[in-house]
């Protein structure tokens, strides 16, 4: 497994290394070592205390999701088809606060996306369906739920497809600079996003 840098502090891919023959291919999904030893967190991986899989069909948008208090850490990947995934930086403090990350996660490269505490968080299936798997590392807590209309002016997020499918509740989201004036901040514009390819790492792992 490798680990790619994303222009978001915080933000990285994990880039799996699949064995192919004439059987088809293996690939080793995640690596609790290698990916403590990059946070320099023992054990970190251990905090993992929910998995959940959501499954769309192509053309569904859901986010932008994001938690208040703690936060929380998300380690998501696509196990069938393919997403278009987003983070936003909500980090008060952070230098790239209201900068975007995008990356395609499928079942092809088999990508994760680690995505830290203090981000929004948001997905398209570009596929007729696409599996998607979360690990996160605190308890679910709906009364922290924050949320940013997935079409908000302001985020400009570039979705590949029209959307097809959108809950009630993603519909009614709030805007960007309503989270802003939540959070305190001045009115701070978002950047916009930038893909991240799945090329080699620029962290070699082993």
């Amino acid at each position: 497994m490798r680990i790619r840098q994303t222009g978001v502090a915080g933000v990285v891919v994990l880039v799996p290394q699949p064995f192919s023959d004439e059987r088809g291919l293996f690939t080793r999904t995640f690596d609790a070592d290698i990916f403590d030893d990059y946070l320099g967190t023992p054990g970190f991986s251990a905090s993992f205390v929910q998995d959940s899989q959501s499954r769309s069909v192509q053309g569904t948008i859901r986010g932008m999701h994001g938690r208040s208090g703690q936060g929380e850490a998300k380690l998501v990947r696509c196990a069938n088809g393919a997403v278009h995934d987003v983070v936003v930086d909500i980090r008060p403090d952070s230098p790239t606060f209201g900068h975007q990350v995008s990356v395609r996660l499928d079942d092809a490269d088999f990508l994760h996306l680690y995505v830290p505490q203090g981000f929004l968080h948001g997905f398209q299936a570009l596929t007729p369906t696409a599996d998607v798997c979360y690990r996160i590392n605190r308890p679910h807590d709906p009364s922290e739920d924050l949320a940013v209309a997935f079409d908000d002016a302001d985020l400009a997020i570039a979705w590949p497809l029209p959307a097809t499918a959108v809950s009630a509740r993603d519909r009614s989201a709030g805007s960007w600079r309503q989270l802003v004036s939540q959070l305190g901040l001045p009115g701070t514009l978002p950047r916009r996003a930038h893909p991240i390819d799945a090329g080699p790492s620029d962290v070699p792992t082993g």
